[in-house]
């Protein structure tokens, strides 16, 4: 919604004397189109990071860290602070903390993060290291307290706020008339942060028709859960286990972005 008003046409001449907050979060924001929204509303933005497995949020990047973003603009790649309820620390997959400054799973303790989920203890336990709740996102905390998202430990896509688990979509996409393989990631988009994006290998013969996979979703999946994209590649690269290798997928389309979320 940031970006669209950022795009419209009477923005820069509409009387934003009376804007004193503008509340964000959901997805990460593009330091550029941060900084351009800083131009044109001012100071007056609030970043907040949360989950619904930590409902009320874990971290803020205040008015005052905007603020300073125009002389530190790495400032702008934070998600903020730990709040006063809430606790972060970044921890290892054993659970162990990890150094300031080293990446690993961004965790949370807070009196308000979840009992668990509704029947299925299984899958809450998974979500604890003791009392710290697992977000999936890795990030890193500098010396002075900021936690900065590097990338997600789950497939998951964030499209314009929007959570995609991918696996429902590749099942989706598999199906499609001489599709032999799907892998789908989130690629950088301008307007919705990361669009969906389905990496196929064809049938022997069988050429791609973007269009028709792309209509073939549209009859199964809600709207922000279609790839915008699709993409035939030869072969896939696997792991040494074997499974498809998205981390490889990734790399090849984001570049050399300092963090691997948009």
């Amino acid at each position: 919604m940031l970006y669209r008003l950022l795009d419209h046409p009477a923005v820069t001449a509409s009387d934003l004397t009376s804007l004193r907050t503008i509340q964000y979060g959901a997805a990460p924001i593009s330091p550029e189109r941060l900084a351009a929204a800083l131009a044109i509303f001012g100071p007056c933005f609030i970043q907040l990071y949360a989950q619904t497995e930590v409902p009320n949020f874990a971290t803020t990047l205040s008015k005052r860290d905007h603020a300073r973003g125009a002389d530190t603009p790495e400032l702008l790649l934070s998600c903020g602070r730990s709040v006063m309820m809430a606790e972060v620390s970044i921890r290892d997959d054993d659970g162990a903390s990890i150094p300031t400054g080293e990446i690993g799973e961004v965790c949370v303790r807070a009196p308000y993060t979840m009992d668990g989920y509704l029947d299925d203890p299984e899958a809450a336990a998974e979500r604890f290291h003791g009392p710290w709740l697992r977000t999936g996102d890795l990030g890193m905390i500098d010396s002075d307290g900021y936690v900065f998202l590097k990338d997600r430990r789950s497939d998951m896509v964030i499209s314009g706020g929007m959570n995609v688990y991918t696996a429902v979509v590749e099942r989706v996409v598999v199906e499609a008339p001489g599709v032999a393989q799907a892998a789908v990631i989130g690629v950088p988009h301008p307007d919705w942060g990361e669009a969906v994006h389905a990496v196929v290998t064809m049938r022997a013969g069988v050429v791609l028709d973007e269009r028709a996979v792309v209509d073939f979703c549209r009859e199964r999946l809600a709207a922000y859960m279609r790839p915008k994209s699709v993409e035939a590649i030869s072969e896939m690269p696997l792991t040494p286990y074997g499974k498809i290798d998205k981390k490889r997928l990734r790399a090849s389309r984001w570049g050399d972005r300092v963090r691997q979320i948009n």
